[in-house]
């Protein structure tokens, strides 16, 4: 992206965060905030632009707006930039965050969380009432002509900026999933790196079925969204000083800190620094959405003046103990997992034989004649993109269940590096079929305790079947040093004729359908085997996506 692309969309993003028509001093003011010394004329300049694109509209003389096809353009148009811009977001908001602890005034960080079910509010309470929350401290708003209930609440990120007032540097490094057992913090589960994601961590893992906080509550056992932060470790005494004062004034949230160097709940913390762990702050919304309500869940989207929240219990009930300090750092990451598996791959071009990687899922078996023909459907609709190769497994333990085993894209990394060439899986993503196609979100595999795609089809993001909009199907780019391109186009033709899903080879500092490559190396983008079972899951059949990866023969698998 060029400087002056990287200007015009920062104009965007300001325009996009204004509830009126905003002019160029303004803009320039917030953009000189943000690094970039322009003018007022330098910012029509770019604003011009912007109109004759039509992402900009002017409003006379009160000055631009953004338009729909603006907001497009910030949502999917530039994912590359976005990969790197969630992350900047929180160190902006934690720069920006002035809250006083002492005198209880200032700016903090809130969630904003819509419900459009009232019977929903007493389980919200509910969980803030066992203290499962940052803190109490709420803003309720009536959503005009609608029949529904804003509610911002304090995000943890709030806590990241108190500590940078006091002169302690917080490092966000992961949000995920946090084991919780007889009321005492575990270990994580699931994790995702702040970095190289255009889905903030936590809003990856709170989609149905992934969270358990009202289990939590009830029994003592389940899965509750936290995050975790590294602090130097000379900042430890007074980081707990801090946290102390902060409980005392209804700021909490904090699960555990561990002692310098010291592992914690299942991850590695390196010598001279500290581990900080601290509940999501829309764990109440996802209880509610685990008993069925509808929830729109934003997280750490805009700063509140600390005037405007009043609790929403009178007091609450702490209800988790003492973490047990899991020392053990346990949590294998998916490009750790995957590598051993790469490195078996035996696949032989010449003869179309040998192992490959195949993804695993599981159906009852009442449900398979119908989930075959949903994936001759999809096949059939879309044969660019969709691989045909399938098998059908039994089940490890259950007999009323069977398997279907479908080629993970990792095999066409097995194959490169099995014939001398380095390809590195570098995103999972969400692929829009518009013209050219491009992808609209992207997870880097470095970082993710879990695979992108899995997240994508359990948070239903994927519109494979169904006939809203562009289609929106599984995909990965992989990184491969530009020495080798030859000799793996070679490869990747083969593989394409085979029917692999190789959709696009890329070019050095080319973007490859909207995601980038490291310099030096070019991108290919290839399909994910998980597409044909997101198909069938989008048809309400009741799957368990990809429970088992496993090395299997490409010439035993049946073709549509």
């Amino acid at each position: 992206m060029s400087e002056s692309e990287h200007r015009m969309i920062e104009i965007l993003r300001i325009l996009n965060k204004q509830d009126k028509p905003t002019g160029s001093k303004l803009i320039a003011d917030e953009l000189k905030d943000k690094g970039f010394n322009l003018g007022e004329r330098a910012v029509r300049y770019h604003m011009q632009i912007l109109d004759e694109k039509g992402y900009t509209e002017r409003m006379g003389y009160s000055g631009r707006r953004i338009t729909d096809l603006g907001r497009e353009k910030l949502e999917k148009g530039l994912i590359y930039d976005q990969v790197d811009f969630i992350y900047s977001k929180f160190e902006e908001l934690i720069y920006l965050t002035d809250f006083n602890y002492m005198t209880k005034t200032g700016n903090v960080v809130v969630n904003t969380s819509t419900i459009y079910n009232e019977d929903s509010y007493d389980i919200i309470k509910k969980v803030f009432k066992s203290g499962l929350s940052v803190s109490p401290y709420v803003n309720l708003n009536r959503v005009k002509n609608r029949d529904a209930l804003e509610i911002k609440t304090i995000c943890g990120t709030t806590v990241d900026g108190i500590l940078l007032n006091e002169g302690v540097a917080s490092q966000p490094v992961y949000g995920g999933l946090l084991k919780i057992e007889d009321y005492a913090p575990v270990e994580f589960k699931e994790l995702i790196s702040y970095k190289k994601t255009s889905i903030t961590p936590l809003d990856a893992f709170i989609a149905p079925g992934m969270t358990s906080v009202l289990d939590v509550i009830n029994e003592g056992t389940g899965y509750i969204p936290a995050n975790f932060r590294l602090i130097p470790s000379v900042g430890r005494e007074k980081t707990l000083k801090i946290l102390n004062n902060l409980k005392k004034i209804g700021i909490n949230g904090t699960i555990a800190i561990s002692d310098d160097g010291e592992n914690i709940l299942g991850l590695p913390v390196g010598n001279e620094v500290v581990g900080l762990s601290i509940i999501g702050g829309v764990t109440p919304f996802c209880a509610a959405q685990e008993e069925g309500y509808e929830i729109n869940i934003k997280i750490g989207e805009e700063l509140e003046n600390f005037k405007n929240l009043s609790p929403i219990v009178d007091n609450t009930q702490y209800k988790l103990k003492e973490s047990t300090h899991n020392k053990d750092s346990k949590i294998p990451f998916i490009l750790s997992k995957s590598w051993n598996l790469i490195q078996q791959v035996d696949f032989d071009v010449k003869s179309a034989s040998g192992n490959i990687i195949a993804n695993i899922s599981y159906i009852k078996k009442e449900d398979l004649d119908n989930s075959i023909d949903i994936i001759k459907e999809t096949y059939e609709s879309n044969k660019k993109y969709i691989n045909p190769h399938y098998q059908i497994v039994s089940h490890p333990s259950d007999d009323s269940k069977v398997g279907i085993a479908t080629i993970c894209s990792l095999s066409i990394d097995g194959l490169l590096i099995k014939n001398g060439i380095k390809s590195t899986p570098k995103y999972g993503g969400l692929l829009e079929l518009t013209e050219p196609p491009l992808f609209v979100d992207l997870i880097s595999y470095t970082g993710s305790s879990l695979d992108p795609h899995k997240i994508f089809i359990a948070k239903n993001m994927t519109s494979i079947t169904k006939n809203i909009g562009p289609k929106r199907l599984l995909a990965s780019l992989k990184e491969i040093p530009y020495i080798a391109r030859d000799y793996s186009v070679y490869f990747l033709d083969i593989l394409s004729k085979l029917d692999f899903s190789v959709y696009k080879i890329g070019k050095p500092r080319e973007l490859t359908y909207n995601a980038k490559a490291d310099n030096y190396n070019f991108g290919v983008v290839t399909g994910s085997g998980l597409n044909t079972i997101a198909a069938i899951k989008e048809q309400e059949i009741d799957i368990e996506v990809k429970a088992d990866t496993q090395l299997l023969p490409f010439e035993n698998m049946d073709k549509l």
